[in-house]
């Protein structure tokens, strides 16, 4: 069987994933603190024919060998963790975080999950939560009769209650850091999740080590360039076109010699 109908078939398979990955960024151009993915492809193993270096004669060596390859593989997607561009909603419960850093969320099962989404919202109990009702870590409470919000740009949340003029301090927002964000692992619901890739969160006050700092009354869009998405989409269908061609030229190659012999 001619071998460049397998290799032609891990090209397809590749841009296959390519083209799912491409297709997430555009579904989620607008869902807030969303990060990009890319695929990221190796070649596969070589059939080394000749090995390059070897002794061709007595004072000669090969200076390129003979290798052919098998074809490539998609080995992984990279989360990039650029910065979105920040819009102003003017909500007091939407906080976008301008630099590094996760708000942290406790989940369901107990377990501390990360997000870029601030879009928060008031629980029954006056607690601050997710869209899914997740409870922000630390948990920050609101008081009875709340006149106003305050989140400042270090984390620290303040309040006013009617017939109050002074204003209440009754929680510190904190953010979580990592060593290498794209080892988060996405779970959904823009939630991430530490693993042994991440590294161990670094917790700080917004503005500190490094940490971005908070800006209320806004949110972080997704990074996603439409445009740039787009353009790569038609690299991949492109690049799919010349494997499906391959195929078909290796098909006619073998059609031609069972014909001829």
């Amino acid at each position: 069987m001619h071998g460049a109908l397998f290799v032609a078939k891990t090209g397809l398979s590749a841009q296959d994933t390519s083209l799912k990955v491409i297709s997430n960024n555009l579904a989620n151009v607008s869902t807030v603190g969303f990060k990009k993915d890319r695929a990221v492809f190796e070649d596969l193993l070589y059939q080394i024919r000749r090995q390059p270096g070897a002794q061709s004669a007595e004072a000669s060596q090969l200076p390129s060998g003979l290798q052919v390859g098998s074809g490539v593989k998609t080995v992984g997607t990279q989360k990039m963790h650029q910065n979105g561009d920040l819009e102003i909603t003017d909500q007091p419960f939407d906080v976008a975080i301008n630099g590094r850093g996760f708000f942290q969320v406790t989940q369901p099962n107990g377990d501390i999950g990360y997000t870029r989404n601030g879009q928060f919202h008031l629980s029954a109990n006056n607690e601050l939560v997710t869209a899914e009702g997740y409870l922000v870590d630390p948990a920050i409470t609101l008081p009875a009769e709340v006149t106003s919000f305050t989140v400042a740009v270090d984390g620290v949340v303040t309040v006013t209650t009617a017939g109050s003029t002074a204003s209440t301090q009754i929680g510190q927002i904190q953010l979580a850091d990592f060593v290498n964000p794209s080892g988060l692992q996405a779970i959904g619901q823009n939630l991430f999740i530490e693993t042994a890739a991440s590294g161990a969160p670094a917790l700080n006050n917004p503005g500190d080590a490094g940490s971005g700092i908070l800006k209320q009354g806004a949110l972080e869009t997704s990074n996603v360039n439409a445009v740039e998405e787009l353009v790569t989409m038609i690299t991949t269908q492109r690049a799919y076109e010349m494997n499906s061609k391959v195929i078909s030229t290796a098909d006619e190659m073998l059609s031609f010699v069972t014909q001829q012999l």
